[in-house]
């Protein structure tokens, strides 16, 4: 997913360069702003689901953690480091799912400052 989200802000950030949109038609930009917004729902949509699943490993690990300092056990360590081995690596993808969602909402802006003269106070 990571990488077709790259992809995509590669093909939309070609798309919606300055001198490009200029030359577009009015049709043209509105086919690539409904097209923006229909990947933006895309990963909006990842996103949302890998956040649960990411809070669900984090909720799961944190019992675990204490259910570890109460038994003190092996097997409950055990367990607390696959949670954990797991749960990074959901971390980190989130992490790129939501900074890569953020930066397709800066060229949906680009493409209604240029449309229609609104600046973007970033």
């Amino acid at each position: 997913m990571y990488k077709r989200l790259l992809d995509y802000i590669a093909y939309i950030d070609e798309q919606t360069a300055k001198e490009r949109l200029e030359k577009l038609s009015e049709k043209e930009i509105e086919a690539l702003t409904r097209q923006l917004l229909t990947q933006i729902s895309f990963f909006q949509h990842e996103r949302f689901i890998h956040l649960i699943v990411m809070s669900l490993f984090a909720v799961i690990a944190i019992i675990v953690l204490v259910a570890l300092v109460y038994f003190k056990t092996l097997s409950m360590l055990l367990l607390f480091v696959m949670l954990l081995v797991l749960l990074f690596p959901y971390i980190i993808h989130y992490y790129h799912l939501e900074n890569g969602t953020q930066k397709l909402y800066t060229y949906y802006d680009r493409i209604i400052g240029e449309t229609f003269g609104v600046q973007n106070k970033e």
